[in-house]
């Protein structure tokens, strides 16, 4: 069995496309397709363009034979399996709508797995469930109260019969897919996106931001309920007609020297992280890998996902320079799935420019001054690039008036890939898109020229008397204590008795001497102090307590939750009671 080749044969064309089964009949003309790789980084199964449209069709004669009704809502468990290729593909052609439902489990949260299966299900009505059989007792327990029409294994739907009914795709103004967002700050809502925003977007990916050609190759390890590993790595190589690589999520983590071995031994040019990947890849890296990789092919190294954190990227970028990796390759990109995907690339060819800001002028005034990188309380932010062509965004004070260069305020967007809204939640839908158009990203950032940096999400900013203090800035500077990783560091604030705001640090770590943790402890409250002038909380907890979305980012909204109800006080005011009036930076 040989993976898939690049596109040797077939005129690459990403646009002019009427809905995603017109670009899945176009892809399937050539030799190009999905490859993917087991535990050991062997090739496992091979899904070219061609035979999946074949087997999309055949599945989609089946599900119509359940008579079910034109836009009905198929839920997939959204292993790293081929299977949600088959379905997401046989939903298209069957006039159906899928939607991912997430594969990763964490140790010990079985009810809580079984029970975000439940609500996502419940919230858009499904019709249809599919799981793979690592999943499928997860499944059958989800929907032992819902009212579906059937829910089961590929192999449960295969055996139906298929129908004679016509074919009646997804039209141009039909949604294409629910994507439900990470739930980084309250429960998952499902994002819909009609076919022709997806294909624009997808378009100006390709084009404008990739610039993607015949010779590309896609890689990645990325979760396929996550908007960047959807979209990003399964929708965008199919409307190039372009092969793609991919590692499950879980031998990533577990591997992740495998993700570069594939990217070597396939010659793969793009391929994307959050920065929390590139790190735990670094960190695993022996001396001996250096001659096993050539990565001198891969000319996109993107990292989204999340605020981008340089310093883990020049260590990638250091330890990687013996196998030939280009840190020129890095891309920052800003994006949402209430976008789509992608609103912003930084330009190709590059690497990473970095803005330094004065972090105390900011925090008072909202304004990032430019200082030298060796400044004393100096914060690092990293150029997103311009906004993809059709797109505007404004970014506005507290008072909705837009702000000058150089001054933080909340992110607007407005263009042909904005979302329709939250399927059927108007009231969500309402709070963050304006009538004539305008999108409440929930972002804050800068604009410096044309460029976008990205500084917090507005509903984690840490107000202590009246000035904003960003939450990632104050975990990326207490990871300059020993034994303090990036990623098991939570920053948040809670209300006192008083009312006034605490700043709190929930941090992760494997010490037990009680005598180490007062001094890491109080290491990291001097840090605070130096750098933020405030108190802070600190809270040690083991590996693996502080909590993440769906999509691997950590959660301040549920470590915040979480902290309360292990540190319950009558000094501190529950959830419930706060109400405050957040001013943006």
């Amino acid at each position: 069995m040989q993976p898939t080749p690049i596109n040797k044969e077939l005129p690459v064309k990403c646009s002019g496309f009427v809905n995603l089964t017109d670009a899945l009949d176009y892809a399937a003309s050539g030799v190009t397709g999905f490859n993917f790789y087991d535990h050991r980084g062997q090739l496992e199964s091979v899904l070219s363009y061609r035979d999946l449209r074949n087997e999309a069709m055949t599945l989609a004669r089946r599900l119509l034979g359940l008579g079910l009704k034109r836009g009905d809502r198929v839920g997939i468990i959204a292993e790293t399996d081929p299977l949600f290729q088959r379905f997401f593909f046989a939903c298209q052609y069957a006039g159906l709508i899928p939607f991912a439902l997430p594969a990763g489990i964490q140790l010990g949260a079985h009810s809580a797995y079984v029970g975000q299966i439940r609500r996502m299900l419940q919230s858009c009505q499904a019709a249809i469930a599919v799981a793979p059989a690592s999943h499928l007792e997860f499944l059958d327990e989800a929907v032992s109260e819902l009212d579906l029409v059937m829910a089961g294994s590929p192999k449960d739907f295969d055996a139906l019969p298929e129908s004679q009914a016509e074919f009646e795709p997804l039209d141009a103004t039909d949604p294409a897919y629910l994507q439900y967002t990470s739930g980084s700050t309250r429960f998952p809502r499902g994002v819909e996106i009609n076919q022709e925003t997806v294909l624009e977007n997808l378009r100006a990916i390709a084009e404008d931001g990739l610039k993607l050609g015949n010779e590309d190759r896609f890689i990645s390890w990325l979760p396929y309920y996550h908007d960047m590993g959807m979209i990003g790595f399964i929708l965008v190589p199919l409307i190039c007609q372009l092969s793609a690589d991919y590692l499950p999520s879980r031998t990533f983590a577990m591997r992740p020297r495998l993700w570069l071995k594939i990217i070597s031994d396939n010659r793969g040019t793009i391929s994307s992280s959050p920065t929390f990947g590139y790190a735990l890849c670094a960190r695993r890296l022996r001396p001996s890998d250096y001659e096993k990789y050539d990565l001198s092919s891969w000319r996109a190294a993107c990292v989204g996902a999340e605020q981008v954190n340089p310093a883990p990227l020049r260590a990638f970028a250091e330890a990687l320079a013996p196998c030939g990796f280009n840190p020129k390759a890095f891309v920052a990109c800003y994006g949402m799935a209430e976008c789509v995907l992608a609103v912003s690339f930084a330009e190709l060819d590059n690497g990473l420019s970095v803005d330094y800001v004065d972090q105390e002028i900011m925090s008072h005034t909202g304004e990032a001054r430019a200082v030298e990188p060796g400044s004393d309380k100096v914060a690092a932010y990293v150029d997103c690039g311009p906004a993809l062509p059709g797109f505007e965004y404004s970014i506005r004070d507290e008072h909705g008036e837009e702000v000058a260069e150089r001054r933080c305020g909340e992110i607007l967007l407005k263009g042909p890939s904005v979302m329709s809204g939250y399927f059927r939640d108007e009231e969500s839908t309402r709070a963050v898109l304006s009538a004539d158009g305008w999108l409440d990203t929930g972002d804050i950032g800068y604009r410096v020229g044309n460029n976008i940096y990205i500084t917090a999400r507005s509903k984690d900013v840490i107000i202590i008397k009246g000035r904003n203090i960003w939450p990632n800035d104050m975990e990326v500077v207490a990871q300059r204590v020993d034994n303090v990783r990036l990623g098991g560091v939570a920053a948040f604030s809670i209300t006192g008795f008083s009312d006034d705001e605490l700043a709190v640090m929930v941090v992760e770590t494997k010490e037990r001497d009680t005598e180490a943790r007062k001094k890491l402890a109080l290491s990291i409250t001097e840090l605070m102090h130096e750098h933020f002038g405030i108190n802070v909380i600190i809270d040690l907890v083991r590996p693996g307590t502080l909590p993440r979305t769906s999509s691997g980012k950590l959660s301040r909204f549920q470590s915040r939750e979480a902290f309360l109800k292990r540190r319950p006080a009558p000094t501190l005011r529950l959830p419930g009671d706060l109400k405050k009036t957040r001013k943006t930076a």
